[in-house]
C-alpha cells in the first residue's frame, strides 16, 4: 500500500531586519512493507530570498510536481526583481543557458559584468559538462604588441561561479565566491556585454508593439533532504513521525544564520553524497529542529554502536546554540561523532523528533546503551523512542552539580565527602544505601528536593547499580575520572548559529587527524613493557596503544594486590578475597576487599569492581586470581574486538546487510561506503600503501570512464 500525501507552503519569517523567505514545497511518500515502514522525505524546490516573494494578491497553482508563480503586483514584482537569490552551492537549473541568465541577472543588479572564463567537454561527443562563469574582470589580457594598445580593464577578479551537468540533464552550481578586488555597484552606469544580451533577449521575446521588458524565469531547486535508502526500516507509525509540537516554540535564527546552515547543507550535500539532514518547520514556518550526520558518523556508528552518549551541555548551560550531539566511543577510546542536532525546545516532543530522526539516519538500529544527563522530559523520550536500550545518567555531569545544589549548606565540604565516598567507593547495593542514609540524617538532608530526586534515580548513576551494563569507558566511574564534551575549545556561551558552522568542519577534521594519527602509531609502534607477566605481552599485540596503556596499569596494579584467599567453593564457582593498598585522597593508604568469582570449567572470572563492565578490560584483581589459578592467557571472551588495532580492517559492517535493495542506488551507496572504510585506513598507513591505494582507484576511475563512452 502506497500513501502520496503533497504538501505545499508560504513560510515567511522576519528576524530583526532580516526578512527570510523559506519556500518550502515537501513530498512524503511512506511506503508500508511487512517489516515496518520506509520513509521518502524530499525537499524539492527551495527559493531563498532577502524579501518575501510572495504576497496576499498572488496566485499560484500546483502542476504535478511543479508550482507556477504569477505575480499581480508590481511593487512586489519590482522588489523581487531588485534583490534575486543569491547564488548558492547547490541550486540546480533546466540548462546550460538558465544557469547563465540566473548569475547573469544576479551581476547585472549588482552592478558587474559576466563571461563564460573556463569550459569542460567531453571529447568524443563534444557535449560541455562543467563552466566556469566569472566577473568580467577575472584575469588579465595578454599583452599586445600594438603602438597604442588599450588600457588594461581588468582586475583578476576572483567573484565566479562554477556549474557542473549533474544526472545528464540539470546544472548544479558546485563552486561560488561571491567577493570581488574591485568596486560594484547598480548605481555605476556601465553597459557590460552580458548585460547587452539580456535585453536583446528580451526583446526576441516581446511582441513589437509591446515596450521592452527583461523576462527571467529561473527555477531553483535543492537535492533532496533525505534520500529513500538513507531512511531504512524503522518500527514507527505515519502519527509517530509527525508528532504534532508546540507551534510557539521555534529556534532563535540571527541575521545570515539560516543562510549559514542552509548553505553548509547543500554543500555537505554535494560534496557527501551519503549526508543526512532533516528539518522540523512549524505551520508557520518557522524552523523548531535540525537534525544532521555526514557520511563518516553514518558509518562509523556501524563498528561503534553498543554504547552511545547523547550530550545536551548546551541546553542544560543556556548556550547561545541549542546543539544536542550524538557520541560514541572509538577503538582508541575517543569520543567518534555520530549526529548533531539543533533543539528548538526542551520538550518530550523536540527531544522524540530528534531521537526518531537521528534512528532513521541509523537505519533503525538503537543502540544498547544511551547516557544522557538527567532530565525527565529526555527520559520520557528515550523510554519512547528507545524502548529496549537501557538508559542511564552520566556520573559525571551530577556530580560537576554537586557545589551548585549544595555548596550553601553548613559543613558543605563534609557532605560532599560523604557523597563522594557513598558514590565511588561502594562495592555492594547495601554499602551505598547506608552510606547514603547517614550522609542524610547526619546533615538533616532529609527535604533537599535535589538529594531526593537523585536518590529516587539512584539506579540510572550510582555505579554500584550499573554493573551488569556494558559502558566501554564512556561513563567516569573513579572520583578523579574527567570528560569531555566533542566540541570542547570550539563553542562557548555565545557562539551563533554561524559561527559553529563555520567552525564544526575544523573540528571533525581535527578529532579524524587525530584518529588517524593513532591508527598509525598503534599499527606501526612497539609498545614498552613494563612487567614481565604474559598477560601484558598477549594484549600488546593486539590493542590500541591507547586502550593498551590502561590494560597495562591494571598489570602494574597486580602488585598492589595481596593476600588473595579462597573464601568458599560451590560446584565449579571458587570465591576469592583480594587484598589492595590503595591511596585515599592522595595521602594515606588503606587495605580494600575485592571478592572475585572464578568459574573453573569455562575460566570465566568476574570481579566485584566491575571494571571489565565499565571499562572494557579486566581489573587487577581478576588478573591477579588469574595469575593465582596458572592461568598464562586472558580468555578470549575478555579480549574485546573493538580495541583491536586493525579493528576496522577485520570487522565488516554487515548489519541489515540482507535487506539491501539491490536495485536501489542509495543502498549501493551505503553498502560500498561502508566497506571503503578499511581500504582509506589501510592507505594512510605509509607513503607506500597510500601510493597503492590511489593507483588502484585511479585505475577504477578510469574504467568507468570507458564505460561511460562506451
Amino acid at each position: 500500500m502506497q500513501i502520496n500525501q503533497l504538501f505545499g507552503s508560504l513560510i515567511k519569517k522576519n528576524i530583526s531586519n532580516f526578512c527570510f523567505l523559506f519556500w518550502l514545497h515537501v513530498c512524503f511518500s511512506i511506503l508500508v512493507k511487512e517489516n515496518g515502514i520506509e520513509f521518502i522525505f524530499q525537499m524539492e524546490e527551495v527559493c531563498l530570498n532577502s524579501e518575501p516573494v510572495f504576497d496576499e494578491g498572488d496566485e499560484y497553482e500546483i502542476e504535478g510536481d511543479s508550482i507556477t508563480v504569477e505575480h499581480y503586483d508590481e511593487t512586489s514584482e519590482t522588489r523581487s526583481k531588485k534583490e534575486p537569490p543569491l547564488p548558492t552551492v547547490g541550486l540546480e537549473f533546466d540548462s546550460f543557458d538558465e544557469a547563465y541568465d540566473f548569475y547573469n541577472l544576479y551581476a547585472k543588479e549588482q552592478g558587474f559584468g559576466i563571461r563564460v572564463s573556463n569550459s569542460w567537454f567531453r571529447s568524443k561527443r563534444k557535449e560541455r559538462y562543467r563552466a566556469k562563469l566569472s566577473c568580467s574582470s577575472a584575469g588579465f589580457k595578454k599583452k599586445s604588441e600594438a603602438n597604442h594598445p588599450r588600457p588594461e580593464t581588468r582586475t583578476g577578479c576572483p567573484a565566479m561561479i562554477v556549474i557542473r551537468l549533474v544526472d545528464s540533464k540539470r546544472w548544479r552550481i558546485v563552486e561560488v565566491e561571491l567577493e570581488h578586488n574591485h568596486t560594484v555597484s547598480p548605481q555605476i552606469k556601465r553597459f557590460y556585454k552580458s548585460h547587452k544580451k539580456m535585453i536583446l533577449a528580451a526583446k526576441k521575446a516581446q511582441p513589437p508593439s509591446e515596450p521592452v521588458t527583461e523576462v527571467h524565469t529561473i527555477k531553483l531547486y535543492r537535492t533532496a533532504v533525505v534520500d529513500s535508502g538513507c531512511n531504512g526500516y524503522t518500527n514507527v507509525n505515519e502519527g509517530e513521525s509527525l508528532n504534532p509540537v508546540d507551534h510557539s516554540k521555534h529556534l532563535d535564527l540571527k541575521e545570515g544564520d539560516a543562510h549559514a546552515v542552509y548553505n553548509y547543507f547543500c554543500r555537505m550535500k554535494l560534496t557527501n553524497p551519503n549526508f543526512f539532514y532533516l528539518m522540523d518547520l512549524d505551520d508557520e514556518g518557522r524552523l523548531r529542529n535540525v537534525f544532521w550526520a555526514d557520511a563518516r558518523s553514518r558509518a562509523v556508528y556501524g563498528y561503534f554502536c553498543d554504547t552511545v552518549a547523547i550530550d545536551t551541555s548546551c541546553l542544560a548551560n543556556k548556550f547561545e546554540i541549542p546543539l544536542i550531539s550524538f557520541v560514541g566511543m572509538n577503538h582508541h577510546g575517543q569520543s567518534v561523532l555520530l549526529g548533531c542536532g539543533f533543539l528548538g525546545h526542551e520538550s518530550v516532543e523536540y527531544f522524540v523528533w530528534i531521537f526518531q530522526a537521528w534512528l532513521t539516519c541509523m537505519l533503525g538500529r538503537p543502540p544498547q546503551v544511551i547516557i544522557t544527563d538527567q532530565c525527565k522530559p529526555l527520559q520520557n523520550a528515550i523510554s519512547e523512542v528507545f524502548p529496549e536500550a537501557r538508559h542511564c545518567y552520566c556520573l559525571w555531569y551530577i556530580m560537576q552539580r554537586v557545589p551548585e545544589k549544595l555548596g550553601g549548606l553548613k559543613g558543605y565540604e563534609t557532605i560532599k565527602r560523604q557523597m563522594n565516598k557513598a558514590v565511588y567507593e561502594s562495592l555492594k547495593i547495601a554499602e551505598f544505601e547506608t552510606s547514603w542514609a547517614d550522609m542524610i540524617k547526619r546533615h538533616n538532608l532529609g527535604d533537599n528536593k535535589w538529594l531526593q530526586t537523585l536518590y529516587e534515580d539512584r539506579q540510572r548513576w550510582v555505579p554500584v547499580y550499573l554493573k551488569d551494563t556494558f559502558f566501554a569507558g564512556m561513563i567516569p566511574v573513579q572520583e578523579n575520572d574527567g570528560l569531555n564534551a566533542f566540541f570542547d575549545g570550539y563553542i562557548h556561551k555565545h557562539t551563533s548559529f554561524k559561527e559553529f558552522v563555520d567552525k564544526y568542519d575544523l573540528a571533525l577534521h581535527r578529532k579524524h587527524l587525530k584518529e588517524a594519527m593513532a591508527d598509525l602509531e598503534s599499527r606501526t609502534s612497539s609498545f614498552e613493557l613494563k612487567t614481565k607477566c604474559n598477560f601484558e605481552v598477549q594484549l600488546s599485540k593486539m590493542y590500541t596503544k591507547a586502550i593498551f596503556m590502561k590494560f597495562q596499569s591494571e598489570v602494574e596494579g597486580m602488585y598492589s594486590c595481596f593476600n588473595t584467599k579462597q573464601v568458599s567453593v560451590n560446584g565449579p564457582i571458587i570465591t576469592y578475597m583480594v587484598k589492595e593498598r590503595v591511596e585515599v585522597e592522595g595521602k594515606e593508604k588503606v587495605v580494600r576487599y575485592y571478592e572475585v568469582l572464578y568459574e573453573t570449567t569455562q575460566v570465566d572470572i568476574r570481579c566485584i569492581c566491575s571494571l571489565f563492565n565499565f571499562k572494557g578490560y579486566l581489573c587487577r584483581h581478576a588478573l591477579t586470581v588469574l595469575n593465582y589459578n596458572g592461568v598464562e592467557e586472558i580468555p578470549s571472551r575478555y579480549i574485546l574486538p573493538r580495541w583491536s588495532k586493525d579493528f576496522k580492517c577485520r570487522y565488516v559492517v554487515d548489519h541489515g546487510s540482507g535487506d539491501i535493495d539491490v536495485y536501489n542506488p542509495v543502498h549501493w551507496q551505503n553498502n560500498l561506503y561502508k566497506r571503503a572504510i578499511p581500504l582509506v585506513e589501510e592507505g594512510a598507513l605509509s607513503q607506500q600503501h597510500y601510493k597503492v591505494v590511489l593507483d588502484e582507484l585511479q585505475g577504477l576511475l578510469n574504467k568507468f570512464s570507458v564505460l561511460e563512452e562506451m
